[in-house]
């Protein structure tokens, strides 16, 4: 066994970097959940937590992972012998269909070359066909994570619109949230499911769903047997309501450390940080993909994502070997490929507790992987980043 010194650059697409002062928030006794200091503080998380969502909506909390937040989001809206459309976007596309499937909703889908964003006109097309309204809702990957492509979500709101037709928009922004604007309330989105692991800079544990008013009259209408996932039984103030159970306390406390980073920092101040630190990713990997087999998964510069890049490969070369020789050689853990990508690509992963010497670290260490295994490469691509983040640097 290798013994590796230093800090390891965790660059998964998730789980990402927790800062020091969310494990410090986390690292303390357990409290009674039902006491008025657990109380005042978990009101006030659901309270604060409306503004990373841009909305003056509900923010439901679960102990779960993304799949619970999905699970939650069709219970409460939908039931079984309803109708949604789901545009293709990639693997996490395809297992929520699929989940959506088991729970006896029959799923419309829009087919994707897992290279590029939603098509809105798809959207306009397929709900326009539905004279009788059945289509119930839209569930929309914002960012797939598999694939590094970010959709467009105003056009797509304003594709429903185009249609007249009254669906509900669910947006899946477990891989966007706070890498990339998306103000619920502004785009008329409908339900949003987030998690814990990503931009939010927490450990897994905790899935979201902020839910417009629109969205939780549906639900309460609704007939689909749910408990531990439904918002209506949630709507209490008494915290083992809220929870459904006993309270993730220091989760929570975490989450408490994460809203209060993310407010001294400004919700602008993120958007722009994660920008800036993906486009530096790409300055280097262009040059990396300008002599070579590799590409850019995403084909339109514009649909490439601000959480993570995804690296095509060919078919039966080098990407499993770049993720093995990147971990255990340079101590950087890298994402590998997905369903029909496994194999073929490999994902860097830029989001959450993240700044520019961590990056061209992370980048320096996939480039010497790159030259170590003689994969064919442009070079300089690190020294790419570097410029790019020397000339956009505000003194």
């Amino acid at each position: 066994m290798t013994i590796q010194r230093g800090r390891h650059f965790l660059q998964t697409p998730g789980p990402t970097n927790i800062p020091d002062r969310i494990l410090n928030a986390m690292h303390r006794p357990a409290i009674d959940f039902a006491s008025p200091e657990f109380h005042d503080l978990a009101i006030a998380c659901f309270e604060d937590i409306k503004a990373v969502f841009q909305t003056k909506s509900d923010v439901f909390i679960y102990t779960a992972s993304g799949h619970g937040a999905w699970e939650a989001a069709l219970v409460n809206i939908l039931s079984s012998g309803d109708r949604v459309l789901m545009p293709e976007t990639g693997r996490f596309s395809l297992v929520w269909r699929n989940m959506t499937e088991t729970l006896g909703i029959e799923v419309i889908e829009t087919p994707n070359d897992w290279r590029s964003a939603i098509d809105p006109a798809d959207v306009t097309r397929v709900l326009s066909e539905d004279k009788d309204h059945k289509i119930k809702a839209v569930l929309v990957v914002h960012t797939e994570t598999a694939t590094g492509v970010t959709s467009n979500i105003p056009s797509i709101r304003k594709a429903i619109d185009d249609a007249g037709h009254p669906a509900l928009l669910v947006v899946d922004a477990i891989a966007s949230l706070m890498t990339v604007e998306l103000p619920m309330d502004k785009c008329g989105v409908d339900v949003v499911i987030a998690a814990s692991q990503k931009g939010l800079m927490l450990p897994p544990g905790l899935s979201f769903t902020a839910v417009s008013a629109k969205a939780l009259e549906v639900s309460e209408k609704n007939v689909m047997p749910r408990e531990y996932w439904s918002w209506k039984s949630r709507l209490n103030s008494e915290p083992y309501r809220r929870f459904c159970g006993t309270a993730p306390e220091h989760l929570i406390f975490g989450l408490r450390e994460a809203l209060d980073m993310i407010k001294e920092e400004g919700m602008d101040a993120v958007f722009a940080r994660h920008a800036r630190i993906a486009e530096a990713v790409r300055k280097a990997v262009g040059v990396w993909v300008s002599e070579g087999p590799m590409e850019f998964n995403a084909l339109v510069p514009e649909q490439r994502a601000n959480s993570i890049t995804c690296i095509r490969m060919p078919a039966d070369t080098y990407a499993n070997d770049i993720r093995t020789v990147c971990r255990d050689t340079f101590n950087v853990s890298l994402g590998g490929g997905l369903a029909t990508l496994m194999g073929k690509t490999f994902r860097i992963g830029h989001m959450g507790d993240l700044n520019e010497p961590m990056i061209i670290g992370a980048l320096g260490g996939i480039e010497a992987t790159l030259q170590v295994l003689n994969v064919p490469h442009g070079k300089g691509g690190v020294m790419a980043a570097v410029d790019y983040l020397a000339d956009t640097t505000t003194r």
